[in-house]
């Protein structure tokens, strides 16, 4: 099966900065829509950015204008971008490939392990 293995995170005070990365093991990552999810402990996993394989770009309110969402295809890397971080983004942060570049798409691979991302001062 595709690994997923997600990277980048940790702990930042309020208004600091992360960039996490997603590196996808096989598949033919340039044709894939992609996105990232986040769950907060007692709450849904949900999808709070998505690229698609022409690189057009979704953003859930809670995150737009703070996150950017990119990708290098020849790294068959996924990137999240994370300014102005917030309390409220304190989750684990889950990549996958997804069925389209929608924020109600689905996931397509079993889950990697994600990386922790803890805002706090």
């Amino acid at each position: 099966q595709v690994q997923l293995v997600e990277s980048g995170g940790g702990l930042v005070e309020p208004g600091g900065s992360l960039r996490l990365s997603c590196v996808a093991s096989e598949g033919v990552f340039s044709a894939y829509n992609m996105g990232w999810y986040r769950q907060a402990p007692g709450k849904q996993r949900d999808l709070v950015a998505t690229i698609t394989s022409v690189r057009k770009t979704n953003y859930a309110d809670a995150v737009k204008g703070r996150f950017t969402i990119s990708r290098d295809n020849a790294k068959r890397t996924m990137y999240l971008q994370m300014d102005s971080l917030k309390p409220e983004d304190t989750a684990g942060y889950y990549c996958n490939r997804l069925g389209s570049g929608d924020l109600r798409a689905s996931p397509v691979y079993a889950w990697g392990q994600g990386t922790q991302v803890t805002v706090s001062s």
